[in-house]
């Protein structure tokens, strides 16, 4: 006898939702420009925090200071530059007079087949443009650089409290994993 996951009303809304979505978002829902700003300068702080725990990190980063790298996705760029500390620095559009050095292209344009990618651990398709030797550091950052949020959560609240949290977000996350890397199939009309 098949058991059904109590979670399979989760899979059918995601698959009515993803029925009713066209392939590309209209620029109607797209962010306002300042509200990208905040979430890109959101994302170099953070990107920083976890660069200032990984000293080889920045050492390597350092031999890289002043170029810069171009993220492409649906029409949103990102830029950043890398500083003399090893640390990042949002490029603001319009303020980058020169080109970059290295232009990563995402490919995917489905938010949700690029979640998808990530939940399984995988790398997204990406074109890469530009300096070789840049495009190898910035892949071994995204090799080997992670984030511990149980290292940041036990400076909160203490090592016991940050443990039990963390172990609950990872089952929560090998869960959702899981729920994610279910082959979809196809529902019979009733």
């Amino acid at each position: 006898m098949a058991t059904q996951s109590p979670f399979s009303w989760l899979s059918d809304a995601a698959d009515k939702l993803r029925a009713n979505l066209p392939a590309d978002l209209p620029t109607a829902l797209m962010p306002p420009p300042w509200a990208v700003h905040e979430l890109q300068q959101r994302a170099v702080l953070f990107l920083n925090h976890v660069l200032m725990q990984e000293p080889a990190a920045r050492e390597r980063l350092q031999r890289q200071r002043g170029r810069s790298v171009q993220l492409h996705w649906r029409g949103q760029v990102f830029e950043c530059q890398f500083t003399p500390a090893g640390l990042l620095d949002l490029v603001c559009a319009g303020s980058a007079a020169k080109t970059p050095d290295l232009v990563l292209r995402v490919s995917e344009s489905s938010p949700f087949a690029l979640a998808r990618t990530v939940l399984q651990g995988h790398k997204p398709a990406i074109r890469i443009e530009g300096d070789v030797q840049l495009a190898a550091e910035v892949n071994w950052l995204i090799d080997h650089v992670r984030w511990d949020p149980e290292e940041d959560l036990a400076r909160l609240m203490g090592d016991a409290p940050a443990h039990t949290l963390a172990h609950m977000g990872r089952r929560v996350v090998n869960a959702l994993r899981d729920f994610v890397q279910q082959p979809m199939t196809p529902k019979a009309p009733s």
